[in-house]
C-alpha cells in the first residue's frame, strides 16, 4: 500500500524538498556579501550564475523539473527588482510581500473554516472534502494551517522592519535563519496535526452505521455535539 502523502509533504514538494529550501539559501550567501564588497552589478550577476548552477545540477540529478526551474526564474525576478531599483535591499522585496500574501490567506481559510492545510491533504490523497464532517478534524487543520500564518506572518514582519531600516546584510541573515529551519518545524507541526485528524476521521468512519454518509460526506458541522445528533440521527 502506497503510503499516503501529508499537507506539509505536498507544501515542501512544491519548494523542492529539503534540498530545494537549501538551495534556495545559496544565492542569498552570496548576494549579501559581493554586494557589500563590489556593488549591486556584481551581486546581481553572482545570484544568478549561483541560481544556474544550482539549476543545471538539479537538472543533472534528474530532481523535479519545476521547483527547480521556478528557483531560478525567482532569484531572477528578485535580482531584476534590486537592479532597477538601485538598491540591493531590493533583492528581498518579492520575499517578504510574498509572506504577506500567503499569511493573509492561510489565515483567511481559518476565519471561513475551509483551512487550507486540509483541502492540500484531501486533494493530494484524494479524500476530498469529506474531512469537513468531523470537527475534531477540522479543529487540527486549524491548527496546522495557523502555524504556516505564524511562519508566513513572522517572516513579514521581521524582514519588513529590516528592509525599511537598511539593514541589507541582517536582511540576508533573516531569509536563511527564518527559511528551511521554520519551514521544518511548521512541517513537523502540520505532519503530527494531520496524524491527529486521521485517526479522528478513523474513528467516524468506524462509528455505526455512519461510514459513507458521514465520514466521506460533504457535510459541515459547528462542534462535536452537532455531529454526534447527527450520527445518531443517522442510525436510529
Amino acid at each position: 500500500m502506497t503510503q499516503e502523502r501529508t499537507g506539509a509533504q505536498a507544501i515542501l514538494d512544491q519548494m523542492g524538498g529539503v534540498s530545494g529550501l537549501i538551495y534556495s539559501s545559496l544565492p542569498v550567501l552570496v548576494f549579501v556579501p559581493v554586494s557589500t564588497l563590489a556593488g549591486l552589478k556584481p551581486a546581481v550577476i553572482s545570484a544568478l550564475a549561483v541560481a544556474a548552477v544550482i539549476l543545471v545540477w538539479r537538472l543533472i540529478r534528474r530532481e523535479t523539473t519545476q521547483p527547480a526551474v521556478s528557483g531560478f526564474i525567482g532569484v531572477g525576478v528578485c535580482a531584476l527588482i534590486a537592479y532597477l531599483m538601485g538598491e540591493s535591499k531590493g533583492y528581498f522585496l518579492l520575499g517578504i510581500w510574498t509572506s504577506l500574501f500567503w499569511a493573509v490567506v492561510f489565515g483567511l481559510s481559518v476565519l471561513v473554516r475551509r483551512p487550507v492545510v486540509g483541502y492540500v491533504w484531501g486533494w493530494v490523497n484524494g479524500h476530498g472534502t469529506g474531512w469537513r464532517a468531523v470537527p475534531r478534524a477540522v479543529r487540527v487543520f486549524d491548527i496546522a494551517t495557523l502555524t504556516w500564518v505564524l511562519v508566513f506572518g513572522s517572516r513579514f514582519v521581521v524582514q519588513h522592519h529590516l528592509y525599511d531600516a537598511d539593514q541589507t546584510g541582517w536582511l540576508g541573515v533573516a531569509r536563511i535563519a527564518m527559511g528551511w529551519p521554520l519551514t521544518a518545524t511548521a512541517a513537523l507541526v502540520t505532519y503530527l496535526a494531520i496524524k491527529s485528524a486521521q485517526r479522528a476521521i478513523h474513528a467516524a468512519e468506524q462509528a455505526q452505521g455512519i461510514p459513507a454518509e458521514i465520514a466521506h460526506a460533504d457535510v459541515e458541522y459547528e462542534d462535536d455535539a452537532a455531529y454526534e445528533d447527527d450520527a445518531a440521527r443517522r442510525t436510529d
